[in-house]
């Protein structure tokens, strides 16, 4: 069904057009200025999909995009380079270079939390990178996904870039074809669809994955901005973010303090009622409301206390910022990622025991810690393993370009942002250059 478009950008390849570095430049340039002129309407999408405040759609869609087009503008020249490399001693006067090359036409799938940048920012490293690509949006989030398919329309020759819509069925009948690499961003079990349909083909794969990030939380700190930052990474698009804190590991000591603090920021946040705050999210759509509620239902145990919010509106697919105390590992809600705005806390008395709950996961996508005790800081991140994180914040690590941002297990494989994400989409040829004599 789609072997006519991966013909002509097959075609369009190997024209070798995408290997100009000018080219690349001006797609970037062309991708950057589709972004300001349709600002507006992304705005718009983002509203009908996920209730997204225009603060969070603006910093988590807008400015992150375009500050990694900035970028890759910014070094493509450097990264495109063929770098020299050293011999031994014994084959001067020969010398050796590894060039860079794209790896040809790539398929990139989004997933409907982030639905614009999750489908961009990856492909800004295939841009930068030399390639063609297919990109498959979230279905979910189907206004966004129109307006992606309406943007690139315009803008862009659908031999080299172009974006197709549909359902389940539709990324089914795309991972039967042969791509040269595979970017699939979305949940651990869709990974695993993904990456098994990829072996048969022996097609390549980045897979952003997510995981239980946990957020460990120490004596040695300033209570107000640990819980201020804790607050908003973790509430922030209604919890719909696949490196949100999962959960709370914190000291018993300081816990009361914490919820004391989260309630306020929480207050100052949202007001007395989320509900009806400009700056609050809703949940996507039914059927994850209806599996978010099943946690809150079907807790297990009696124990279990609901600290802050529990309320929601089903016609409204509004669920209270919640934070609730008391959970085992056997209840629903620590048995995956929670994706929603549901927080639960988990008290230790020593350090090494939330280091030992956490070891006893999978492997998580984040994990943040806050404290000023540097000792401290070097033993978590020593003996934890992670995708990557923060110390005394939460998310932000994403938005910078110079970190490669991936997970590691079962919560991803492969890395993308700024450079991370042109070797992601390239392959680096290894040249060795000999003399006659």
């Amino acid at each position: 069904m789609f072997g006519e478009i991966i013909h002509k950008q097959r075609d369009f390849f190997q024209s070798g057009k995408t290997k100009d570095i000018s080219f690349r430049i001006q797609q970037l340039k062309t991708l950057k200025q589709a972004v300001i002129d349709n600002e507006t309407a992304i705005f718009n999408a983002l509203q009908a999909d996920l209730h997204k405040p225009l603060v969070e759609s603006f910093n988590a869609e807008i400015v992150l995009v375009i500050k990694e087009i900035e970028y890759a503008i910014k070094h493509l020249k450097n990264w495109t380079k063929p770098k020299k490399t050293q011999i031994p001693w014994q084959f001067i006067p020969a010398s050796a270079k590894i060039y860079p090359e794209p790896l040809g036409v790539v398929l990139i799938i989004g997933a409907w939390n982030y639905p614009f940048q999750l489908i961009i920012v990856p492909l800004i490293g295939a841009i930068a990178a030399g390639n063609c690509a297919i990109l498959k949006p979230s279905e979910i989030a189907s206004h966004t996904s129109h307006l992606i398919s309406e943007i690139f329309d315009k803008y862009f020759n659908k031999s080299y870039l172009s974006v197709v819509e549909g359902a389940v069925e539709t990324s089914q009948q795309l991972l039967a074809e042969k791509f040269d690499h595979i970017f699939f961003t979305g949940s651990t079990a869709v990974g695993k669809i993904v990456m098994e349909a990829a072996a048969k083909q022996l097609t390549p794969v980045t897979l952003e994955l997510g995981g239980k990030s946990p957020c460990i939380v120490d004596t040695d700190i300033d209570l107000k901005i640990a819980a201020r930052r804790i607050t908003w990474g973790k509430f922030f698009n209604a919890g719909q973010t696949c490196l949100a804190p999962d959960y709370l590991l914190v000291n018993q000591k300081i816990k009361d303090y914490l919820l004391d603090e989260i309630k306020k920021c929480l207050q100052e946040f949202y007001g007395e009622n989320p509900a009806q705050s400009p700056d609050y999210a809703r949940i996507i759509n039914q059927k994850q409301f209806d599996r978010l509620i099943d946690y809150l239902d079907n807790l297990k145990n009696p124990q279990i206390n609901i600290i802050i919010g529990g309320e929601t509106i089903a016609n409204e697919l509004y669920i209270a910022p919640t934070i609730i105390e008391n959970i085992s590992w056997q209840d629903a809600v620590m048995q995956s990622e929670i994706f929603g705005p549901i927080l639960p806390i988990i008290e230790f008395t020593e350090i090494s025991e939330a280091i030992n709950i956490i070891n006893s996961q999978p492997k998580p996508l984040a994990l943040y810690l806050f404290s000023q005790n540097e000792n401290l800081q070097k033993q978590v991140i020593n003996e934890t393993s992670f995708g990557g994180g923060c110390i005394n914040h939460t998310i932000i690590h994403y938005a910078v370009p110079s970190l490669p941002f991936g997970g590691i297990g079962n919560s991803g494989i492969g890395s993308y942002h700024g450079k991370a994400g042109f070797d992601t989409f390239s392959h680096y040829k290894s040249i060795l250059k000999n003399l006659f004599f």
